[in-house]
């Protein structure tokens, strides 16, 4: 490995650490609901509340994050998200009130999403050659689930360390804030590294520095008539219906196969550590067979596996369940960890990447906001077991659609080409 690719990695490195810090500090109530509402004298609707704004700021500032990214230096935003969601993190440490703690959320939502996402993206595939993007987008996803892995472990021990076998408030509140000042700074000293060793994109971008290689406004409206934006952001929304499945298996073995609390908690810790493993080697594989190839194949297996586990009896217990929920974990985190790939096969200018990043990124993670609404209508009328085999059953045909929209795109394509 040379100068230039040692340079190229590290950069690469840098920007899976981003990933993978900025989203767990936000999502801190993954592992410390409880501590949170107690420490913070907060309700679960307001709570609930807060994380539901969220979740609207980030289906509708995918776009914009888009333009920003195009318009202005996409390292610089990249920076600036990490030490701005950091410095809301410090706030957050000093357990303000309610009302603050709002305008925290808010902070957060605007630089995880606005000035990060498209960003980090447009980086990613400005680093890899055509021929890398399934590996490096493979490296992003897989090494964004090492890096919450291993910070989430490191919180549970500082967390376990200073609260001990105590159950006072006082004592959450200081373990509390230890777990939150190490996520915070970890975020500020990732966002310095960031400003000082990842390459601007404006360098990254090849080309003559002329009228062509420049953000423009008539650029947008050729991006709106690109189909393959379409089918991307399609392939995109089918493959995000399958990989929020990883969502319900816990739910599912606990209610439908009748494991116990602990059992299901240890299954779904070796289900998080098949995210790096999925990732990785999917984008492996894409780059070495076809991203496309990779992304059926995922597909197909992973929507065949929901339909194993919906229809399965559910005495058959864990000596199947397990081993068939494993091996769907392996392609659920396959087919996120390519689909982002599909990028290099469709080929798009690098002066509007980022506006197109946005646009796909809306248009595939619907899902966020339609899944919650469908799954209650299929659990108010199904009922708790029948409507986990429901919601397996309807995803697996989302994962079905998903294999006929790659099918269409691959042979676009390559009719392009």
């Amino acid at each position: 490995m040379n100068q230039a690719q040692i340079k190229k990695y590290f950069q690469l490195f840098l920007v899976v650490l981003a990933a993978g810090s900025i989203y767990p500090l936000i999502f801190l109530r993954q592992g410390y609901q409880e501590s949170i509402l107690q420490v913070f004298n907060m309700t679960l609707p307001q709570l609930n509340t807060m994380y539901s704004v969220i979740g609207l700021v980030f289906v509708f500032g995918y776009a914009p994050s888009g333009y920003l990214s195009d318009l202005f230096s996409a390292k610089k935003l990249l920076a600036l998200s990490l030490f701005f969601t950091g410095l809301g993190g410090l706030w957050f440490a000093q357990i303000p009130d309610y009302e603050y703690v709002v305008f925290i959320f808010g902070l957060w939502g605007f630089f995880s999403v606005f000035t990060f996402w498209s960003a980090h993206m447009k980086i990613v595939r400005l680093l890899g050659e055509n021929h890398e993007q399934g590996k490096f987008f493979g490296i992003l996803d897989g090494g964004r689930g090492l890096v919450e892995a291993i910070l989430a472990s490191l919180a549970l021990f500082i967390f376990s360390g200073i609260l001990g076998s105590s159950l006072e408030v006082v004592d959450k509140r200081e373990a509390l804030i230890a777990v939150i000042y190490m996520y915070s700074t970890m975020l500020l000293v990732v966002s310095a590294l960031v400003m000082i060793f990842v390459q601007d994109d404006k360098k990254l971008i090849k080309g003559k520095n002329d009228a062509k290689n420049k953000f423009q406004w008539s650029y947008v409206k050729m991006l709106f008539k690109n189909k393959f934006v379409y089918l991307h952001g399609g392939i995109i929304f089918m493959g995000y219906i399958v990989f929020w499945t990883v969502n319900y298996i816990g739910g599912f073995l606990e209610t439908n196969v009748g494991l116990d609390s602990v059992t299901v908690a240890s299954i779904m810790v070796v289900v998080l550590w098949m995210r790096p493993i999925g990732g990785f080697l999917g984008g492996l594989l894409a780059d070495k067979f076809g991203r496309t190839k990779v992304q059926i194949v995922a597909l197909v297996i992973a929507s065949t596996c929901l339909l194993i586990a919906a229809l399965l009896p559910v005495n058959l217990g864990k000596d199947v369940f397990f081993p068939l929920v494993v091996l769907l974990a392996i392609f659920l985190y396959t087919i996120r960890g390519t689909y982002w790939s599909l990028l290099g096969d469709y080929k798009l200018e690098a002066f509007i990447l980022g506006t197109a990043i946005g646009v796909v990124s809306f248009i595939g993670y619907l899902p966020d906001v339609l899944i919650p609404i469908a799954n209650t209508f299929l659990w108010n009328t199904f009922g708790p077991q029948a409507g986990y085999n429901a919601y397996f059953i309807a995803s697996a045909a989302s994962g079905f659609i998903g294999v006929i929209l790659v099918i269409v795109f691959a042979r676009l394509t390559k009719e392009k080409a």
